[in-house]
């Protein structure tokens, strides 16, 4: 077995190559060392897991791991969404949380996500010390005790989730506005959620996809185009004022427009911090990552607001979050948190603000981000991934860091960042992001343009490129 390292959130696989039971008890086996070592492993630990394939026999068996440290553990008697996970660890005050998923990775993958104490993504420091516990495990083949099954207790993950987000909205303006939504949880364990809020504060709300399907109904579980147009066929024949959706595991959303037009991640966070932000004029600096519209830039000067920016992984958002007075942060994939909750990214919390945001307006999400464009311009953003051959995705960071590649197509670069992967900045246009996926073997490569032409033919030219290498 190769050696099992964390990558942007947690640890992730191949079901029955590298994600196996021994693997996963192997991993539980660190994380239990660096609880008692590090944690008050007497608070606890809770365990939840998502609808994949023996997502809830996996979370069975690394509850028996963790409890055979001694360490008391609450395991969810249901499915539910990471950041439900997350929520219960800071309301029990445990000394962490594991969720058994692999978020928006397509099928064939799981994976095991740890939450820190204060209830959120494991900050580097906390993933380093956890790796280091990982690797004795693996070197000197620790064998696993006895599980304390006297110690493992069920704990019932929804109601207290779903009390704590109805009190973030105005549901009194939502009511009055009647709009009518449609919710995607992309048969993922987020399933139930937001339709149960809705209606049972009076607020038109259908769900599709809302069953457990391991295969996720043949899509991957990331609420972005492709996957997303089965919402948008919803959209459309129902006649709803939005489409909202959630990913895999519930922390991450996606959009639909009235009209079944897709609305992207950094039109979604876009629209958050301008409602948060300006609307509601609520107090607070705001965060992105470095794969994130330079819109953000502009409505974070408009308000007076600080920007911070971070790399690619929203535990560095939370990192920021806990240190400073963080109002809204955002990513690429659509995670976005606020300190109006936990400081975790959750898609039902952002999907409640984009329809309070409506009704407050009164104006869909397409309107709503005309009145953007208008004052800021267009921005058109675009990612294509590229699955390469070993050693390639090293050649491609190498090409674009160079400092003789001076143009991309007839487009000049003027500067270039290495905070997380390489940069390139294309004039006043726009600009070129190459980044090697840190959960699966891919090179992304991001790019955004005032011209949705030109970004396409950006990212065509880069693809281009790259398998010349």
């Amino acid at each position: 077995m190769t050696s099992i390292k964390f990558g942007t959130d947690g640890w992730r696989g191949v079901i029955a190559e590298d994600f196996t039971f021994a693997n996963a008890r192997m991993v539980a086996q660190g994380i239990a060392r660096y609880v008692v070592r590090c944690e008050d492993a007497r608070k606890g630990v809770i365990i939840g897991y998502d609808h994949r394939f023996a997502s809830d026999t996996i979370a069975a068996s690394v509850a028996e791991v963790l409890s055979a440290s001694g360490t008391p553990v609450w395991l969810t008697d249901k499915p539910c969404p990471t950041p439900a996970v997350s929520l219960l660890v800071r309301q029990h005050k445990a000394a962490g949380g594991l969720m058994i998923t692999a978020s928006h990775n397509p099928y064939p993958w799981n994976g095991i996500k740890y939450k820190a104490s204060y209830g959120s993504s494991a900050l580097p420091s906390i993933v380093a010390q956890i790796e280091k516990e990982l690797a004795v495990v693996e070197q000197e083949s620790v064998p696993p005790l006895p599980p304390r099954k006297d110690l493992i207790h069920p704990l019932e993950p929804r109601a207290l989730y779903l009390d704590t987000l109805e009190k973030l909205v105005d549901w009194q303006r939502l009511r009055a506005a009647k709009l009518r939504f449609v919710s995607d949880v992309m048969h993922g364990s987020a399933t139930g959620l937001l339709v149960a809020l809705f209606r049972r504060n009076g607020v038109a709300c259908d769900e599709i996809r809302g069953t457990r399907d391991p295969r996720f109904g043949g899509v991957h579980p990331e609420p972005i185009e492709p996957h997303i147009d089965a919402l948008s066929k919803a959209v459309l024949a129902g006649q709803f004022d939005a489409g909202l959706c959630a990913d895999g595991d519930g922390d991450r959303i996606g959009a639909i427009d009235r009209d079944g037009a897709f609305v992207n991640p950094h039109q979604i966070f876009a629209l958050l911090v301008w409602h948060l932000a300006g609307t509601r004029n609520l107090p607070g600096d705001i965060a992105k990552t470095f794969s994130v519209t330079k819109l953000i830039d502009k409505l974070a000067a408009k308000f007076g607001r600080k920007l911070h920016e971070t790399p690619i992984g929203f535990k560095y958002i939370c990192e920021l979050m806990l240190e400073q007075n963080i109002l809204i942060g955002g990513e690429e994939s659509g995670g976005i948190g606020t300190n109006l909750y936990i400081p975790e990214r959750d898609a039902t919390v952002s999907a409640l603000f984009l329809a309070e945001l409506m009704a407050w307006h009164g104006e869909s999400l397409g309107e709503l981000l005309a009145v953007i464009h208008a004052e800021f311009g267009e921005y058109h953003y675009g990612r294509v991934d590229l699955d390469l051959k070993p050693g390639q995705k090293e050649k491609a960071i190498a090409h674009f860091s160079s400092s003789k590649l001076d143009r991309i197509l007839d487009l000049k670069v003027v500067r270039r960042e290495d905070m997380d992967g390489i940069k390139l900045y294309l004039g006043e246009l726009g600009w070129l992001l190459v980044r090697a996926s840190g959960t699966e073997n891919l090179l992304r490569v991001y790019c955004e343009t005032s011209n949705a032409g030109t970004t396409r033919r950006v990212l065509e030219a880069v693809t281009k490129i790259v398998h010349n290498l």
